[in-house]
């Protein structure tokens, strides 16, 4: 069961096929091909352990909504996917839910080997320090 999918569905239950599409640049020619973060504007290495479609910054985990399938790169969205959670699978391994900032879509990524240790537990402790109920005791 692959679960790089799991969350892919919109919150109008549409899917990404239905969407008109939207013409926007194509930056990498090719998977290893590094680029540079429209988030932290930070450069980073197409290659990295632990993945085989480099699709986040591992500075500030931020993602761009690129895939319909992991790795194909033919969503038309382009949307900036702002990280919101970490999932630990039954495996174990932690992946990192991202939503989409222009179309609201849900996914996960597999978390690479070089993302930044503090930049993912920060996103894990984040609805421990910003609960959404009062903690008045």
């Amino acid at each position: 069961m692959s679960y790089e999918n799991e969350f892919d569905e919109h919150e109008d239950g549409g899917h990404e096929e239905s969407r008109a599409p939207r013409e926007r640049p194509r930056g990498r020619r090719n998977e290893s091909d590094g680029f540079v973060c429209r988030r932290c504007k930070r450069a980073v290495n197409g290659q990295a352990y632990g993945t085989r479609h480099r699709n986040h910054c591992p500075y500030c985990l931020w993602s761009l909504h690129v895939d319909i399938t992991p790795g194909d790169r033919r969503a038309t969205c382009g949307g900036s996917m702002e990280p919101i959670a970490v999932w630990a699978r039954t495996d174990g391994e932690w992946a990192i839910v991202h939503r989409c900032r222009s179309c609201g879509t849900l996914r996960t990524n597999r978390v690479a080997g070089d993302d930044d240790a503090w930049a993912m537990m920060a996103l894990a402790a984040r609805p421990l320090a910003q609960p959404p109920f009062p903690l008045d005791l």
